[in-house]
């Protein structure tokens, strides 16, 4: 579904290089989790990914489902099935959270010939996945996550991941700032939205997340770029022992 070969981005019109070579493939029904310590490049990948347009990609390639989206807009990539939960959600006063996903739904059913919603036919629909997220239908009717607290954002983003339904959906430290009851809320509502079909890439710091979303593969970042992989066990391995071996095995490496 989704490869990304050695990817090279900065910050556009700034010559310091983030992404240095970044590597990964990404097949469909699979959970990916990308750990790493700040500054490492999990979160600037994210966003590359899913087109910010801040970022410049300066080397590689991103395919998604074998097409090359490197030089698309975010909005085109959204209307091909990418989906990015943000680490902060942002407040946009003054336009409903219903509004904002009927219009969302439908330009990607426009996109991809699909049949519009009216405005019957998508209430029906979005009440519908109200419970995979345990949100009340007040929400829908509230500005996008004005006034909400820092796990309704989060909960929100989720509700928006099951409304749109993308193929591939990147969740940049989601978990950041979620007490444990939060916590099990979202990852519940992440738990009901996978599938064979679909994908996802969980941006992480800690083991915690991983407890309830179990990955099928654990990636290591630093110093931009993947420098290991494994499944479950070396997260636990990060848990136990930190960030200090790998970093120290990475400066090695990196000095040969």
């Amino acid at each position: 579904m989704l490869e990304i070969k050695n990817l090279h981005a900065s910050v556009e019109g700034e010559d310091i290089e983030i992404l240095k070579g970044v590597n990964l493939k990404v097949n469909a029904g699979e959970i990916h989790a990308i750990m790493g310590p700040n500054g490492s490049g999990k979160s600037t990948l994210s966003k590359v990914v899913s087109g910010h347009p801040e970022y410049e990609v300066t080397e590689g390639e991103i395919l998604f489902e074998g097409e090359d989206i490197t030089e698309m807009d975010a909005d085109e990539r959204a209307h091909l099935g990418l989906f990015l939960a943000f680490q902060y959600p942002v407040e946009v006063p003054g336009i409903t959270n219903k509004t904002l996903l009927r219009e969302a739904y439908n330009t990607i059913a426009r996109a991809n010939e699909r049949e519009e919603l009216d405005p019957l036919e998508f209430e029906d629909y979005i009440e519908s996945k109200l419970d995979v997220i345990e949100m009340k239908d007040e929400f829908l009717s509230r500005s996008i996550n004005t006034g909400f607290s820092g796990g309704e954002k989060k909960k929100n983003e989720i509700f928006q991941m099951a409304v749109l339904d993308p193929k591939l959906s990147f969740l940049d430290e989601t978990d950041s700032g979620l007490d444990i009851d939060a916590l099990k809320i979202v990852s519940d509502g992440v738990n009901k939205i996978a599938s064979p079909e679909k994908a996802m890439v969980l941006i992480t710091h800690y083991q915690r997340l991983l407890n309830y979303i179990k990955p099928d593969y654990v990636h290591i970042m630093m110093g931009g770029k993947i420098i290991k992989t494994g499944d479950f066990s070396l997260a636990e391995q990060l848990e136990a022992h930190g960030y200090d071996e790998l970093q120290k095995e990475f400066a090695l490496n990196g000095a040969q």
